[in-house]
């Protein structure tokens, strides 16, 4: 079964930045995507940024594409989160998303297969 253990949240105050990692473990096979989804209180899940495991495919939602960056070591099985210029709207629970072999581009929800424990960010105005 995958494994995924999220790290490098924390508190920071407005404009500041942090750097999520996912470190992922016990899959098999080459075909697949990790990506990032966060939830802020009182607010539905929703997407961040995803990286596929092969030919640096990425995808970020609106609330991303200028701040954040996604990146993989294939060596480390671990992907991780830039997080630049950090607002109080991006405070949330950041999860670690694993999905099986790839049919869309980017992945659909329903392709999520597993899911890591969630790291908490709370940026401060």
């Amino acid at each position: 079964e995958v494994q995924l253990v999220e790290s490098g949240g924390g508190w920071v105050q407005a404009g500041g930045s942090l750097r999520l990692s996912c470190a992922a473990s016990g899959f098999t096979g080459d075909d697949y995507a990790i990506g990032w989804f966060r939830q802020a209180p009182g607010k539905e899940r929703e997407g961040v940024a995803v990286i596929s495991s092969s030919y640096d495919r990425t995808y970020y939602t609106d609330s991303a594409r200028r701040r954040f960056t996604i990146s993989r070591d294939n060596a480390k099985n671990t992907v991780y989160l830039q997080m630049n210029v950090l607002e109080p709207e991006d405070t949330a629970v950041y999860y670690c998303a694993f999905t099986g072999p790839l049919n869309n581009w980017p992945p659909r929800s329903d392709e999520i297969r597993y899911w890591g424990q969630g790291t908490q960010v709370t940026v401060a105005s």
